[in-house]
């Protein structure tokens, strides 16, 4: 069964930061005093047992004052949700369902089961998604690709015709293997080019002409929701990638995704702040 850990130091935090990887860590930013955070924290260490592949962390501001002013912590109590060092989500106050949403949100489907990717040695990348730079061309106004980016109920659809273009930005580097979809037979995509790493986002009429990275013919079975590979040497070094959808399975007068789920890894890149932090202590004295 899970268990909070309390964090001793600034030293300490970035410590269990990197040694979870990409599991999901939810800090708790507390202070004894503080009649809210009491009332929370009986939900918190539940939260850590109910939810046992994330790790769950405990800061008391006024001992770690460092991590606390290092993530912008000014009132307690405030959670702080990372994946592979990166900041994903924050809550503020003790509400234990919002708190519980998130978690859920984060760690894996409404039943609180993790999302697994399918693919050994990677992961489900919706949580480095930076979903203010991501949007859909030519999607319908009552199912946009939020509905598609995520295992709720909705689904993403085409309006004026059967084309999309799906643009995604990441918060970071990532490495992408592979891709799952699940569709319907007739309106599930049926061709596919995919772009990397552009400046800007593609109208449909340089989607048609652009030299892509890679592009896919899909058959019914391949919108069933099972990876499909893709040529993992052209995605290595991704920051933003577009999806031009063309066409249908059969030729319906819309194209529809009920789910687009992205696998891979995220980059380890070095923290240049902690780098000089940590340079700057090493000075000391001298």
């Amino acid at each position: 069964m899970g268990s909070v850990r309390v964090i001793n130091d600034e030293n300490h935090f970035q410590a269990e930061l990197q040694s979870a990887g990409t599991k999901l860590v939810v800090v708790d930013f507390t202070v004894p005093w503080c009649a809210p955070c009491q009332v929370i924290a009986p939900y918190f260490d539940e939260f850590a047992r109910k939810y046992p592949r994330a790790v769950f962390l405990k800061v008391d501001v006024e001992k770690c004052a460092e991590t606390a002013a290092s993530q912008g912590v000014s009132a307690m109590p405030t959670f702080i949700f990372f994946r592979n060092k990166i900041k994903v989500d924050r809550l503020q106050g003790a509400d234990h369902p919002a708190l519980e949403s998130k978690i859920k949100h984060h760690y894996g489907s409404e039943d609180g089961e993790d999302v697994d990717s399918g693919v050994q040695g990677h992961m489900d990348l919706s949580p480095f998604f930076s979903e203010a730079q991501c949007e859909a061309l030519n999607e319908a106004d009552d199912h946009s690709l939020k509905h598609c980016l995520s295992t709720n109920d909705g689904f993403l659809e085409s309006d004026c015709d059967e084309q999309l273009i799906i643009s995604l930005n990441f918060k970071q580097k990532i490495r992408l293997h592979s891709i799952k979809i699940k569709a319907p037979k007739d309106k599930g995509p049926k061709h596919m080019k995919l772009f990397i790493n552009l400046p800007h986002t593609l109208d449909f009429d340089s989607a048609e002409t652009c030299k892509s990275v890679q592009e896919i013919d899909l058959t019914p079975a391949d919108l069933e929701g099972n990876p499909i590979n893709l040529r993992y040497v052209k995605f290595q070094n991704v920051h933003n990638i577009q999806l031009f959808i063309p066409s249908n399975q059969a030729d319906c007068d819309s194209t529809r995704i009920d789910y687009l789920q992205f696998i891979g890894q995220p980059i380890h890149t070095t923290d240049m702040v902690d780098f000089k932090r940590v340079a700057g202590k090493k000075g000391e004295g001298h």
